[in-house]
Formats: C-alpha cells, sequence, structure tokens
C-alpha cells in the first residue's frame, strides 16, 4: 500500500492533498464560519456523550488509516487557502472494486465548480490508479447543492436508502449514485469539463 497514500491532486488552483499540522488554524476558522452551513448534512455519532478528535488527533488517525488503505482523506484547498475535505472511504476490493466518497466546502468558495472538479479528480484517480470499477456518493434528499454535484458529473441515481445514516442527531434517509469505470471511459473529469463547455 505504500504507493496509495500520500497522494496530491491539482487541477488549477484546486488541490487536493494530505491534511498538515499548518491546517489546524485555518481549519478551525473554516469549521467555525460553517457551523449552519454544514449542519444539516454531516454525519453525527448517536452516542450523545460522544467527543470529537481535536484537529491534530483527526489528522494523525486519518492518515494512519489512509496508511493502512481504508481511506483517502485529503484537504482541500483553493488557491492555496484550507477550504474543506474531500474523502474516499469504504474500500472494497476482490470483486467488487468499490468505495464511497464525500466531501465539505467553505461555504464562501461554494458554487464556484470546486466540488465537482474535487469529486472528479479523485474518482479519476481512484478508476485509474487504483483500478477500482465503482464510485458510491450518498446525499440526503434535502441537500440541493450536494444534488447538483453529482447530477453535472453524471452519476446515476440508485435510489433511496431508508434512515441510511445518522446526521443532526437523527437517522437519515439519503439518495445513493454511483458511477462505474465504464461510464466515463475517457474519466470523470473529462466529462466535467465538456459539461462545464456547454453550460
Amino acid at each position: 500500500m505504500s504507493s496509495f497514500w500520500p497522494v496530491t491532486l491539482v487541477e488549477g488552483g484546486l488541490v487536493l492533498r494530505p491534511l498538515q499540522r499548518r491546517d489546524a488554524k485555518e481549519f478551525a476558522e473554516v469549521r467555525r464560519h460553517n457551523v449552519d452551513w454544514l449542519r444539516p448534512w454531516e454525519a453525527t455519532i448517536p452516542e450523545p456523550d460522544h467527543q470529537l478528535p481535536g484537529f491534530q488527533q483527526l489528522r494523525r488517525i486519518l492518515d494512519s488509516q489512509a496508511r493502512r488503505g481504508a481511506l483517502l482523506p485529503f484537504a482541500l484547498e483553493v488557491d492555496g487557502r484550507f477550504r474543506g475535505q474531500l474523502t474516499v472511504s469504504s474500500f472494497q476490493w476482490g470483486s467488487l472494486l468499490s468505495a464511497s466518497l464525500g466531501y465539505w466546502i467553505d461555504e464562501r468558495v461554494a458554487g464556484l465548480g470546486h466540488t465537482p472538479t474535487a469529486v472528479a479528480m479523485a474518482t479519476d484517480y481512484c478508476f485509474s490508479s487504483l483500478g477500482l470499477h465503482r464510485m458510491e456518493i450518498n446525499i440526503r434528499p434535502e441537500n440541493t447543492a450536494s444534488l447538483r454535484v453529482v447530477e453535472k458529473l453524471g452519476f446515476r441515481d440508485e435510489g433511496v436508502r431508508e434512515r441510511f445514516m445518522h446526521i443532526d442527531g437523527d437517522w437519515r434517509d439519503h439518495r445513493t449514485f454511483a458511477l462505474v469505470a465504464e461510464d466515463v471511459p475517457f474519466g470523470v473529469f473529462d466529462y466535467w469539463r465538456r459539461v462545464r463547455y456547454r453550460e
């Protein structure tokens, strides 16, 4: 798994890279600024007294899991500033060759094409470099911004998973979207670039 992580992916001013110690201050500021923006969509732990790890502990946990090949935890950097995260997880090897992808982005840079670009970059890396066959994204039906991301990238709607994940204090339904490698023979980023050109 030595080639699995660390990984850095770059497209113009958008960079997907490992979290770094120096991100702590910007991470805290971005999280504070986006509390209300992110609350309806972020996973929560159903245990009422569960304490979330601090930034440096979180970074160490994610890096350790990445080095074991369990996930790809990217910081999302826009024009040199920390602006969110994208994580590929739930890797299934063998006969499935699949994974799941999740993300969040600072409200101040949302709607500018960074999220679909980041999702396309990460999915292409998983398909072309890791040999995955399927990428899945699960989204709350009310999350219109994220629904637009998968629509732009051509992800297929596979239906509703009832009470799929604990979000904002309760078990919430999600819609599952997926792509397989055959859907995008020239890559997801190529598909996204052509969609943007038509808009």
